[in-house]
């Protein structure tokens, strides 16, 4: 029997416009929409390896690096988290994990994974952890390697004091690996000044690139260590002394590793060259700005952040309490339905619990938070109205 072409790819391709103001992705510019368009070249082709060469330089700016081992993973944000973990455990290795939302119990999911003897060191639900626990933490469980998020777009929580923590582990002889997929470009982040081993992003956050490619850098201490490893990595396809090699990044010849793609290059390079002719500075600046207007406008709305500590809010995703009595996903399916707006509703532990409105790139605008703040209170009312028809229909 011979199975017939779906007729569903008969029909013209259709992409709706929308206004992706959730957690990410956040919206590409027309020049990065624009360079993706270009011819596709091969993935070893000298105009290729340039651009590679092009964005391995940006990614440095972007981290603050000088790392030789700084490339892009192909794959979402995941593969950063994979390829740090990856190439930093072997067998027994006790991993302690910095939990202020998902992403640190997704990241000890994949260590287990890799024969890590995991540990916790847990903020309380809505907060950041303090110095104080992680210190203790240290003490306690001795770990080779500390992970933390630097921004959890979970809850919307900022990690602060990351250069004291990179201090503590050099202190302990521990690799620091720092999430900075949903921070990096909103808030302040320095790799080497801070002793950061690992640091990875994703390219679709505050970046404004396509998803797909993850920017990551290795020091070189987490490089040695790498070296003299007792077994390879046990994924092929993340071992970063092979992507490294291809990437030109050790001073040798490159070699095939992997099929990257070069429109997903295309469009990075091109979003990286925005963010460093703004520079870095401004990009972090405007990213707060928005942020803090977001903040008092739903202060102004009768509307309650949820993290209560103002210094440990993340400006990139910004956690807003669901009113008692409002279902967040009524509220979404209106902002998107009647606007074509995204606002995203909880994730992991704040499941039905928040508001999820992300900042980020060229949605990071003053204009885009007036916009975004008037679609939430309308749809919040909206909603509100609905429920009392509804019960006054009932009696």
């Amino acid at each position: 029997m011979e199975v017939p072409p779906p007729l569903v790819l008969k029909r013209a391709l259709f992409v709706p416009s929308k206004t992706l103001m959730g957690p990410g992705p956040s919206n590409c510019s027309q020049r990065v929409l624009e360079a993706m368009s270009n011819p596709v070249l091969g993935h070893m082709h000298p105009e290729c390896l340039q651009i590679m060469d092009e964005v391995k330089e940006g990614i440095k700016y972007i981290f603050q690096t000088l790392n030789d081992a700084t490339m892009c993973i192909s794959g979402a944000g995941h593969s950063g988290m994979e390829a740090a973990l990856c190439n930093l455990i072997e067998e027994d290795d006790v991993v302690l994990m910095g939990i202020t939302g998902v992403w640190g119990h997704r990241a000890a999911d994949m260590a287990r994974r890799y024969g890590a003897d995991v540990r916790y060191v847990e903020a309380s639900f809505g907060r950041a952890l303090t110095l104080e626990e992680i210190r203790f933490a240290f003490d306690t469980h001795k770990p080779r390697v500390f992970f933390v998020t630097q921004g959890d777009s979970s809850t919307g929580i900022l990690q602060r004091h990351i250069c004291e923590i990179g201090e503590l582990c050099r202190q302990h002889d521990c690799f620091l690996v720092v999430d900075v997929v949903a921070s990096l470009g909103g808030t302040d982040f320095l790799m080497d000044e801070w002793k950061v081993d690992v640091a990875y992003t994703g390219s679709q956050k505050a970046l404004g690139g396509p998803a797909g490619l993850t920017p990551i850098s290795f020091s070189k201490r987490a490089l040695t260590h790498i070296r003299q490893r007792k077994s390879k990595p046990k994924v092929y396809y993340f071992d970063i002394l092979l992507i490294g090699q291809y990437w030109g990044c050790y001073g040798t010849p490159r070699i095939y590793h992997h099929t990257i793609s070069a429109t997903l290059l295309y469009g990075l390079r091109e979003a990286l060259a925005h963010f460093c002719a703004m520079g870095l500075k401004k990009v972090v600046q405007r990213h707060q700005e928005c942020s803090n207007r977001l903040q008092l406008g739903i202060e102004e709305l009768g509307l309650e952040m949820f993290v209560q500590h103002e210094p440990d809010r993340l400006p990139t995703v910004n956690t807003i309490k669901v009113p008692f009595g409002v279902d967040w996903k009524k509220v979404a399916d209106y902002a998107m339905r009647k606007y074509n707006l995204e606002i995203s509703g909880g994730l992991g532990p704040t499941v039905e619990h928040v508001f999820r409105i992300g900042l980020m790139g060229e949605n990071a605008t003053l204009e885009k938070v007036d916009m975004v703040l008037s679609i939430l209170n309308e749809a919040i009312q909206s909603i509100k109205l609905r429920a009392v028809k509804a019960e006054r229909s009932k009696i």
